[in-house]
């Protein structure tokens, strides 16, 4: 691998999870190009790097994108400096299931490849125009002094599916009353209008809001005391019980997977709760969102349940009949690009998110822009 990458031009994205880490290479295009994509679970940033300088494709890499989970005041993608890494260390209390292993990331990547162009893709900036309403918790204000608020997150999966929204669909369709859905193993949902974010239910930490594989989603506060006093658990130990062992996990007993959950509810009432848990939390979310939206044009569904369970979409628009909202079954069952009927007051659609693809095309612009090319 040589030390001078002046004519290395692709991008490498590295999307640091609690407990995976997703890479991929991708060429200059319109679209870019994938051309190496690997996901290690449960590895370390050694490993990843280790692997990586292995690959004869990473000879060709220039620069690399990091998806940090959170970003505070920062509100674009930007170049990574030693000022932004320091800041980004101090954010580490916000987000400790996610931010330390990011930040090993990059500063690994700095030590082991100081020649490579580093930038920071923050996954809340999607959510930074929200109205001051929604960004409030209702605790004293010095709080709100020190940042706490609530930021919401997935804003690169949000990101891209609105450009692909407006790519396939139109602008006057990402121009109006959207609600995204982000249903996966972290599971969260977002109003959008004018293309902004309007709301989101993730809040403060990826923790909040809809009930998910593991995590628990919003609770009643008073739920810490009540735990503390049962079962002794200090602050510690009940935010990793509400982050990896509640959710769809605690309720079922036996397992976070959607898929899994699906299989067994007809004979596990356990399982039968959790499914029906997450697909009434996600209803009441799109209810409330389009009190916030004022009405209600398009419904995305998308991460790895959205995409795939047509069941689980089933159920969730399932009841929403009074705000427009109907499904084509058969289009459904295929999961079809658009699974409500023609002419349906409603637009329900299914977009495959690609978060990596959402950082590579956050790269080039950055790097774009500073070396004087439109992006």
């Amino acid at each position: 691998m040589p030390a001078d990458r002046s004519d290395a031009t692709d991008v490498l994205t590295i999307n640091g999870g609690s407990s995976s880490i997703k890479c991929a290479i991708f060429r200059a295009g319109n679209p870019p190009q994938r051309v190496l994509h690997e996901t290690v679970e449960g590895g370390t940033a050694q490993s990843l790097v280790d692997w990586l300088e292995c690959q004869p494709a990473f000879a060709t890499v220039g620069a690399v994108g990091h998806r940090i989970v959170h970003g505070m005041q920062h509100i674009e993608p930007e170049l990574i400096t030693a000022e932004l890494l320091r800041d980004l260390r101090t954010m580490c209390e916000f987000v400790p299931e996610h931010l330390p292993r990011e930040i090993e990331l990059v500063a690994l990547m700095r030590d082991r490849h100081p020649a490579l162009r580093q930038v920071a893709c923050f996954d809340t900036a999607f959510h930074h125009a929200m109205p001051r309403v929604a960004k409030l918790l209702a605790i004293p204000r010095r709080f709100d002094a020190q940042g706490v608020r609530r930021y919401g997150f997935h804003g690169l999966s949000y990101s891209f599916l609105m450009e692909e929204l407006e790519r396939t669909a139109g602008m006057a369709a990402a121009r109006g009353r959207v609600i995204l859905a982000h249903l996966g193993g972290g599971a969260s949902l977002a109003a959008v209008r004018e293309g902004k974010s309007v709301d989101t239910s993730m809040g403060f930490t990826p923790a909040s809001g809809l009930v998910m594989g593991s995590r628990a989603g919003d609770i009643d506060p008073g739920l810490v005391a009540y735990v503390e006093r049962a079962e002794q658990l200090s602050a510690g130990q009940f935010e990793t019980m509400a982050n990896h062992e509640s959710g769809m996990l605690g309720i079922s007993e036996t397992s976070s997977d959607m898929r899994e959950l699906l299989a067994r509810e007809s004979t596990d009432v356990r399982a039968a709760e959790a499914v029906a848990l997450f697909c009434y939390q996600a209803r009441k979310w799109i209810g409330s969102f389009a009190a916030a939206l004022e009405g209600l044009d398009t419904i995305v569904f998308s991460g790895g349940i959205g995409e795939n369970a047509a069941i689980v979409r089933e159920r969730i628009c399932d009841g929403l009949r009074f705000l427009g909202v109907e499904l084509d079954a058969a289009a459904n069952a295929k999961s079809g690009a658009v699974i409500s009927p023609s002419g349906s007051r409603v637009t329900v659609r299914v977009i495959h998110t690609d978060e990596e693809l959402m950082i590579a095309r956050s790269v080039f612009r950055v790097l774009g822009a500073r070396a004087g090319v439109p992006s």
